[in-house]
């Protein structure tokens, strides 16, 4: 469940896998625990007792489907990427409990930081363009691109700071105290396969609040 967490050595080893690795944070940890709708109406999520309203989940699965559609490949972009929102939504999820465990533990990226790393990616074969094409691929839009490496950023420096084990059970021990709750619509946490699954309720509606294109 915990195999996508890589050590700091590695990543440093293998610096275009960094922007990929963004993407794996999806499934690092137990993030999320089904709730009944009613208990918070129009959230997708609610963490720590803020809402992650569903109108602002379908705002960033929107960008990313604009992008998709823009592509060459938009068929299939769109069509790997067929639980866009659960994702989306676990990301975002995703990028509180980091934000948390790093704040905790008194690590923080600069600006200036985030865009050496996103320069770097860059700068490897096929540039900017090959960069925002593997993001896209893993449902993340181009304007996504700098907030995603900035949570990757913090991941890895809080691994650096504490060490693999001590950092997977800080972030364990910060989704559990920030009481995270997910609308079933989106499906639930699958402890044994580390990853967001249907709901398989039948009167549950597991869905895509955006629209594909005609």
């Amino acid at each position: 469940m915990l195999r996508s967490l890589r050590s700091p050595r590695t990543a440093r080893g293998r610096r275009p896998a960094l922007a990929v690795s963004a993407v794996a944070l999806l499934g690092t940890v137990p993030l999320l625990t089904g709730c009944g709708s009613d208990a918070h109406p129009g959230a997708a999520a609610v963490v720590d007792g803020d809402r992650i309203t569903v109108s602002q989940l379908q705002s960033q699965v929107s960008d990313v489907r604009d992008a998709q559609r823009d592509s060459p490949q938009a068929t299939e972009l769109i069509a790997r990427s067929g639980q866009l929102s659960r994702d989306t939504l676990i990301r975002m999820i995703h990028t509180r409990v980091v934000e948390r465990a790093a704040k905790d533990n008194g690590v923080s990226v600069t600006p200036r930081e985030v865009q050496q790393e996103v320069k770097r990616a860059e700068n490897r074969p096929g540039g900017a363009k090959a960069l925002r094409t593997v993001f896209l691929e893993q449902g993340i839009a181009p304007q996504q691109i700098n907030a995603t490496m900035r949570v990757e950023l913090l991941r890895m420096k809080l691994i650096q700071e504490l060490g693999e084990g001590p950092a997977v059970t800080a972030f364990q021990s910060t989704s559990k105290r920030l009481g995270i709750d997910v609308n079933p619509r989106y499906g639930s946490w699958d402890s044994l396969q580390g990853r967001a699954v249907p709901t398989k309720e039948p009167w549950i509606k597991v869905n895509e609040p955006e629209q594909r294109p005609a």
